[in-house]
């Protein structure tokens, strides 16, 4: 089929040319305009369409008639939707990370954490108020077994929940750290792999954490997320000791010192605990949210200064054995008395 025709003026059919040019629409009898190409862009055509009323044959008719009046100006109540639609273009996708669908989670499993290590150390200071009574009274067995298996399942299931949520704040980490030198144009100087190991083997994870978590700020960064990064640096540190302090109680060989032990980790549970709510709180600030996660507002105090005018007169003392202050005294038309010029000058 050819890809040049010719478009018809008066219905507008388009008729592929197949030798010499004709004049006349077979449909219509209209006149054909000069073949072009089908796909033919405006400025390459040597025609151009023109828009008429339908009514213009009839006006030209009638012209000699009088036009009917025209009505009001349409309006309309909201923006319409008819018309030539131009969609901005669909951003492209970016590449799935696994490490991101990592770090979604972070926020669930430190809670989750927080209150697994809530409920272990319950259960430790319950097996030690039951190792409080059995001095002198005997221990039914069936709540032995539940003290027993409280204790081992929340002693495994709470740091498995830590487990989780270390690696998701790790990949977190990478991911914030990725994003914050891609924003300057750079590349994390760090490689992923001295991140995870400089965050997850035992003893080296005491420092290099906040050093990461420091090189994650900028140089004018708000004081308020360097302060909280400084404040869980230090209970990471703190949660560290006491967690090897836990671990060498338990080869105690004395009863008391195993009840002892049995407290102390009850109290390195709550710990636990109050240092998952800490880091959240610190992963949020360093994303400009509070504990909540609702967005932290700026707060700006402002000196207030003194009143620029007395809003309280100062009190004036009276004229003694008379009860009259100075402002009658000041002016004795009103109250009637002569003062001691006038009594001179009579």
């Amino acid at each position: 089929m050819s890809s040049v025709v010719q478009p018809c003026a008066r219905c507008g059919a388009r008729w592929a040319v197949q030798g010499a040019p004709m004049h006349w629409c077979p449909r219509c009898r209209g006149v054909l305009l000069s073949p072009g190409k089908v796909d033919a862009p405006a400025s390459q055509r040597n025609y151009r369409w023109v828009a008429r009323r339908p009514d213009h044959r009839i006006r030209k008719a009638g012209a000699s008639t009088t036009p009917a009046p025209l009505g009001p100006t349409p309006r309309y109540t909201e923006i319409p939707r008819w018309g030539l639609l131009d969609p901005p273009s669909a951003p492209g996708r970016e590449p799935e990370r696994p490490l991101r669908g990592i770090a979604a989670n972070r926020d669930l499993l430190l809670v989750v954490t927080a209150l697994a290590f809530l409920v272990a150390a319950f259960a430790e200071y319950g097996r030690y108020l039951i190792l409080l009574r059995n001095r002198t009274t005997l221990i039914p067995s069936w709540l032995l077994w539940i003290s027993d298996m409280s204790v081992w399942v929340f002693g495994v299931i709470a740091p498995l929940c830590a487990l989780a949520a270390a690696l998701a704040l790790v990949a977190w980490l990478i991911e914030a750290r990725r994003a914050r030198f891609a924003a300057q144009g750079r590349r994390d100087p760090r490689r992923r792999w001295s991140l995870i190991l400089g965050c997850l083997v035992p003893g080296v994870n005491l420092i290099w954490p906040g050093v990461f978590l420091t090189e994650l700020l900028e140089p004018a960064a708000d004081p308020r997320a360097l302060r909280a990064v400084r404040i869980w640096w230090a209970g990471w540190v703190v949660s560290g000791l006491i967690l090897v302090g836990a671990t060498l109680w338990r080869d105690a060989s004395t009863l008391q010192a195993e009840a002892d032990g049995v407290s102390f980790t009850a109290f390195s549970d709550l710990c636990a605990a109050g240092f998952a709510v800490l880091t959240l709180w610190t992963v949020r600030q360093l994303e400009g949210r509070d504990l909540r996660g609702a967005p932290r507002t700026a707060h700006r105090w402002v000196m207030a200064a003194d009143p620029a005018e007395v809003v309280i007169a100062p009190v004036k003392p009276g004229v003694p054995g008379t009860g009259q202050d100075e402002d009658e005294r000041a002016n004795p038309a009103e109250t009637g008395e002569n003062t001691q010029e006038e009594v001179v000058a009579k």
